[in-house]
């Protein structure tokens, strides 16, 4: 490659993803770089749990194991950096595992390690200055189990140009893993807020792996073909911030514009000013051009100073959880599965009663098989097979074991047909919830150790990286977002659903479902989820917008949704980011929904009636096209 261009592949988008990601890129990529994502939130909370029970764990084992193991000589052969944040909450940790395989290996690879994410002692000091739950807006909650501020890039950055191969950090924003290498080869400036914005874009497209290829594609049926050996992407990036996507030749999925437009849309909330620590960017211009063979160049993201905090990710006990399912086959199913589900909680009532204890704090029961997820839109009320779920929480455990010996006990005494038992009984689980605060830059000592040398990225020079930032421009006014005219919010759910302004075209009308004219991918925040929905072409755009308000997009999923609906216009990529509030039961481990991610809900919305001109479904027309 020429000294302004780097190749950065992702080889891993979540603790569990595939180790044949990796494998690929560093075989058959070309790449300069190979970065593996590891963390969320709850993953965070699973490794502070680990490290309990082990101090030597706490760190994503798998990167050890089933990356470098196998993966180390050709690496080290290929002149391949590496940089992860599998380093979770024990990053040391995980840097004495690698080094010990490497030695066995007889492989030489200088490790580096960025660590000061944690920010478990800096708790009471926010308490006391009245920091609050960014999500509930409530004070922070006690039992907390891990704390960790998200880092920006420029640490990784120092590591890799002290000359580090492999770079291991805790808590970081994901993308901070693509952009550091361009920072670190291109000497990019805290200044150079333009190219920080492509460049955490270009992290951001990657960062999930092969959902940047063609997993997850709203039109599965083009690249199901190759499901079975997925590509994993690729950015090629050049000096003045551009990047183009790509994938490794001959493997599966697809790399178009609407396969990268609906990887930005994910878990973005406002286009015009993602936050990250590094830069807050403005993505709503940013434009896509299909350079065929599975090639799409991107450029148009725009960069703003950064705000003087970090976002922090705080995880919490709250007390304990139990799902379970079942299958009830025949008849009649979903009304059988049901009245199972109601009559398995009353005994289980009565039985709390007996031994003394509460209630249960909360519960779930859904009849999966009959659209349940679609609310009141389900049309497959009569299926004849249907799965039923429970999920039950509490303040103590020993409830919920009562609770998991009483299932079993329906397939006796309750409908017949109930089967799904060779799993055997279902485990109670501790519930881990999600809280979030800003924590000063100043108050965090990042430190990167490097061959034996550590250097510490004092507090004052944190803050004049943000004063040096301020002076180029007023850091954004998000208290005033709320007034901008690419912004609409909606509160309470209208009238039906799909009305749109119908008054507004000319001739008649008809209704077709929203997937016949854009694209959608949906994700998730803590408790919020955000869908994108892009327009299939630029024709659509009048129609889509005026059905698909935010009022409609609540109504159609008002028993999913307890919060606010926010449409942000998303002009470059000719769509919007639907911003979904309190819509997912509490998020994560702490919901008690069979989908607590929010993974159903672009699918669902994909199917809401949107009014177009009757003309477009003639023969020719533009549906026909």
């Amino acid at each position: 490659m020429s000294q302004d261009t780097v190749r950065i592949g992702c080889g891993c988008g979540f603790w569990g993803d595939s180790a044949a990601g990796p494998a690929q890129l560093v075989r058959s990529g070309g790449i300069d770089f190979l970065v593996l994502d590891y963390l969320s939130e709850i993953t965070m909370s699973l490794l502070a749990r680990a490290r309990q029970k082990r101090p030597e764990l706490g760190y994503a084992t798998d990167f050890v194991t089933a990356v470098m193991t196998p993966l180390a000589r050709q690496i080290a052969a290929g002149h391949i950096k590496v940089v992860t944040n599998a380093g979770g909450v024990n990053p040391r940790g995980c840097r004495n595992a690698l080094q010990a395989v490497l030695d066995r290996l007889g492989v030489k690879l200088s490790i580096a390690v960025v660590s000061g994410d944690d920010v478990m002692s800096e708790l009471p000091r926010l308490r006391d200055r009245g920091a609050l739950d960014l999500e509930t807006g409530r004070p922070l909650p006690t039992h907390i189990i891990s704390a960790n501020a998200y880092l920006g890039a420029f640490p990784i950055a120092e590591a890799l140009s002290a000359g580090a191969d492999v770079v291991i950090t805790g808590r970081c924003v994901d993308s901070a893993l693509a952009l550091a290498p361009l920072l670190a080869r291109f000497g990019w400036e805290h200044t150079d807020l333009d190219q920080l914005a492509m460049g955490s874009l270009a992290g951001h497209i990657i960062e999930c792996g092969a959902q940047a290829t063609g997993g997850i594609f709203t039109d599965w049926r083009s690249v199901q073909a190759g499901w079975d050996d997925m590509g994993y992407p690729i950015v090629e990036c050049h000096a003045n911030g551009t990047f183009v996507v790509m994938k490794p030749e001959s493997t599966g999925g697809l790399v178009a514009p609407a396969t990268v437009a609906e990887q930005i849309t994910y878990e973005v909330h406002d286009p015009a000013a993602y936050v990250l620590p590094d830069v807050v960017c403005d993505l709503r211009g940013v434009q896509l051009e299909d350079l065929g063979q599975d090639r799409v160049r991107v450029t148009g993201g725009l960069g703003l100073p950064p705000t003087a905090d970090y976002k922090a990710s705080l995880t919490w006990h709250d007390g304990f959880r139990c799902l379970v399912t079942l299958m009830i086959v025949g008849k009649e199913a979903r009304a059988r599965a049901q009245r199972v589900g109601e009559a398995i909680l009353e005994r289980t009532r009565r039985l709390f009663a007996m031994s003394g204890y509460s209630d249960y704090r909360a519960t779930s029961i859904e009849v999966l098989g009959v659209e349940s997820m679609y609310g009141p839109q389900g049309r497959a009320a009569d299926s004849r097979e249907v799965v039923l779920k429970i999920a039950v929480a509490h303040t103590d455990q020993e409830p919920l074991e009562l609770f998991a010996r009483e299932i079993f006990p329906a397939a006796t005494s309750m409908a017949q047909s109930i089967t799904g038992f060779a799993a055997g009984r279902p485990s109670v689980q501790p519930v881990v919830r999600l809280a979030s605060c800003f924590v000063p830059k100043s108050a965090l000592t990042v430190e990167v150790e490097v061959n034996g040398h550590s250097r510490v990225l004092s507090s004052a020079s944190a803050s004049s990286v943000v004063a040096a930032r301020a002076s180029l421009a007023p850091p954004p006014d998000f208290s005033s977002a709320a007034a901008r005219p690419d912004r609409l919010i909606c509160a309470a759910a209208p009238a039906r659903p799909g009305a749109g302004p119908v008054s507004q075209m000319t001739g008649p009308s008809v209704e077709v479902p929203l997937v016949r004219l854009a694209w959608g991918r949906s994700g998730d925040k803590g408790d919020t989820s955000n869908i994108g929905v892009i327009a299939r072409r630029t024709e659509f755009m009048p129609a889509i917008a005026a059905s698909l308000t935010p009022e409609a997009v609540r109504a159609w999923l008002a028993h999913l949704v307890e919060g606010e609906v926010e449409r942000f216009d998303w002009p470059g990529l000719n769509g919007w980011n639907f911003v979904l509030r309190q819509a997912l039961g509490g998020g994560g481990v702490a919901s008690l929904r069979y989908d607590p991610q929010g993974k159903s809900y672009a699918q669902i919305l994909m199917d809401f009636p949107v009014r177009v001109p009757e003309a477009w479904t003639a023969p020719g027309g533009l549906l026909e096209c």
